[in-house]
């Protein structure tokens, strides 16, 4: 079992930049796939980005492409989005997740373990 816990979520200009951080406990965690997903106001959760356990393998959706960056440190349990050229569209509760099998990383129901989520508002 892992538990999560994100931060560095808040409010930026459209165009600008943040970058979330997911600090993990417990075992294994470099044995997991994690993900960061997002819920904006009368959404569904979407995932955002994935990092299989080695950080061999990214993936992101369309949306974000060239503009986000996941990243891991199995060493010290942490994950992170770099998010630049923010838009108001990107503004949503970002969540921090674990997935042990499989490979589906765009489906929410893919991941095993969540974190409590973090605001981020992107201003116009």
């Amino acid at each position: 079992q892992v538990q999560l816990v994100e931060s560095g979520g808040g409010l930026v200009p459209a165009g600008g930049s943040l970058r979330l951080a997911c600090a993990g406990s417990g075992r294994n965690f470099g044995d997991y796939t994690m993900g960061w997903l997002r819920q904006a106001p009368g959404k569904e959760r979407e995932a955002v980005a994935a990092i299989t356990w080695s950080g061999s393998n990214t993936y992101y959706r369309d949306s974000v492409k060239g503009r986000f960056t996941i990243s891991r440190d199995n060493a010290n349990k942490m994950v992170y989005l770099q998010m630049s050229s923010l838009k108001p569209e990107d503004t949503a509760v970002y969540y921090c997740a674990a997935a042990l099998h499989g490979s589906s990383w765009s489906k929410v129901n893919y991941y095993d373990y969540w974190g409590q989520g973090t605001q981020v508002t992107v201003s116009t």
